[in-house]
Protein backbone atom coordinates (compact mmCIF):
# COMPACT_ATOMS: atom_id res chain seq x y z
CA UNK A 1 0.00 0.00 0.00
CA UNK A 2 1.19 3.37 -0.91
CA UNK A 3 1.73 5.97 2.17
CA UNK A 4 0.07 9.58 1.01
CA UNK A 5 2.02 12.22 1.64
CA UNK A 6 1.92 14.89 4.15
CA UNK A 7 -1.15 17.42 3.07
CA UNK A 8 -0.45 21.29 3.17
CA UNK A 9 -3.08 22.98 5.32
CA UNK A 10 -3.79 26.70 4.37
CA UNK A 11 -6.59 29.21 5.49
CA UNK A 12 -8.61 32.00 4.02
CA UNK A 13 -8.10 35.45 5.95
CA UNK A 14 -12.21 34.97 7.02
CA UNK A 15 -11.27 31.58 8.33
CA UNK A 16 -8.00 32.79 10.48
CA UNK A 17 -11.58 36.03 11.92
CA UNK A 18 -13.56 32.95 12.45
CA UNK A 19 -11.02 31.00 14.52
CA UNK A 20 -10.01 34.14 16.78
CA UNK A 21 -13.51 34.83 17.72
CA UNK A 22 -14.02 31.37 18.49
CA UNK A 23 -10.80 30.34 20.32
CA UNK A 24 -11.95 33.58 23.33
CA UNK A 25 -15.12 31.03 23.70
CA UNK A 26 -13.60 27.65 23.23
CA UNK A 27 -10.17 27.67 24.00
CA UNK A 28 -8.56 24.16 23.07
CA UNK A 29 -9.79 24.71 19.71
CA UNK A 30 -6.18 25.15 18.10
CA UNK A 31 -5.68 21.73 20.12
CA UNK A 32 -8.50 20.43 18.41
CA UNK A 33 -7.84 21.96 15.01
CA UNK A 34 -4.54 19.96 15.08
CA UNK A 35 -6.19 16.17 15.70
CA UNK A 36 -8.23 17.20 13.16
CA UNK A 37 -5.39 17.65 10.80
CA UNK A 38 -4.24 14.62 11.61
CA UNK A 39 -7.22 13.10 10.75
CA UNK A 40 -7.70 14.92 7.51
CA UNK A 41 -3.90 14.05 7.00
CA UNK A 42 -5.13 10.23 6.68
CA UNK A 43 -7.91 10.62 4.73
CA UNK A 44 -9.07 13.96 3.69
CA UNK A 45 -12.40 12.98 1.89
CA UNK A 46 -15.73 13.25 2.85
CA UNK A 47 -16.67 10.43 5.70
CA UNK A 48 -20.22 10.47 6.69
CA UNK A 49 -21.78 10.88 9.55
CA UNK A 50 -18.44 12.23 10.66
CA UNK A 51 -18.12 14.53 7.33
CA UNK A 52 -19.78 15.64 3.98
CA UNK A 53 -19.28 17.18 0.46
CA UNK A 54 -20.84 19.91 -0.30
CA UNK A 55 -22.58 19.77 -3.96
CA UNK A 56 -24.34 22.41 -6.44
CA UNK A 57 -21.56 24.71 -5.79
CA UNK A 58 -20.38 24.23 -9.63
CA UNK A 59 -17.13 24.40 -8.76
CA UNK A 60 -13.76 22.05 -9.65
CA UNK A 61 -12.46 21.53 -6.04
CA UNK A 62 -14.10 19.01 -3.06
CA UNK A 63 -15.55 21.05 -0.62
CA UNK A 64 -16.34 19.05 2.58
CA UNK A 65 -18.21 20.09 5.75
CA UNK A 66 -17.30 18.13 8.81
CA UNK A 67 -19.88 18.32 11.16
CA UNK A 68 -18.57 16.69 13.99
CA UNK A 69 -15.09 17.62 15.75
CA UNK A 70 -14.44 16.84 19.26
CA UNK A 71 -13.54 19.64 21.37
CA UNK A 72 -11.86 19.81 24.89
CA UNK A 73 -13.60 23.73 25.54
CA UNK A 74 -17.17 21.69 25.38
CA UNK A 75 -16.89 19.21 27.98
CA UNK A 76 -19.19 16.30 27.93
CA UNK A 77 -20.21 16.53 24.07
CA UNK A 78 -17.51 15.10 22.47
CA UNK A 79 -17.39 14.88 18.95
CA UNK A 80 -21.53 16.11 18.62
CA UNK A 81 -19.57 19.80 19.87
CA UNK A 82 -21.94 21.29 17.33
CA UNK A 83 -18.80 22.99 16.14
CA UNK A 84 -18.71 22.91 11.73
CA UNK A 85 -15.60 23.06 10.21
CA UNK A 86 -15.82 23.73 5.44
CA UNK A 87 -12.92 23.22 3.87
CA UNK A 88 -11.87 22.70 0.45
CA UNK A 89 -9.84 19.75 -1.02
CA UNK A 90 -7.00 19.79 -3.68
CA UNK A 91 -6.64 16.38 -4.36
CA UNK A 92 -4.07 17.04 -7.41
CA UNK A 93 -1.85 19.67 -5.01
CA UNK A 94 -2.04 17.41 -1.93
CA UNK A 95 -3.96 20.92 -0.21
CA UNK A 96 -6.18 20.97 2.04
CA UNK A 97 -7.61 24.90 2.35
CA UNK A 98 -9.96 26.10 5.40
CA UNK A 99 -12.51 28.38 4.42
CA UNK A 100 -15.15 28.70 7.64
CA UNK A 101 -15.74 27.26 11.07
CA UNK A 102 -18.75 28.14 13.22
CA UNK A 103 -20.80 26.96 15.62
CA UNK A 104 -24.31 25.56 14.65
CA UNK A 105 -25.94 27.92 17.35
CA UNK A 106 -25.15 30.71 15.73
CA UNK A 107 -25.37 30.01 12.20
CA UNK A 108 -27.82 27.36 10.58
CA UNK A 109 -25.33 26.56 7.31
CA UNK A 110 -21.99 27.18 5.06
CA UNK A 111 -21.18 30.61 3.72
CA UNK A 112 -21.64 29.68 -0.07
CA UNK A 113 -20.83 32.84 -1.15
CA UNK A 114 -17.52 33.06 0.82
CA UNK A 115 -16.68 29.54 -0.83
CA UNK A 116 -17.84 30.66 -4.47
CA UNK A 117 -15.86 33.76 -3.68
CA UNK A 118 -12.63 31.74 -3.23
CA UNK A 119 -13.04 28.75 -5.31
CA UNK A 120 -15.68 29.68 -7.39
Amino acid sequence: MMKMNKLHFEEIPEFSRDLKKLLKKYRSLNDDLAVLKKVLNENPHEQPPFSFRIDGLGIESCVIKVKKIACKSLKGKGVNSGLRLVYAFFEDKQKIVFVELYHKNTKENEDRERILRNFG
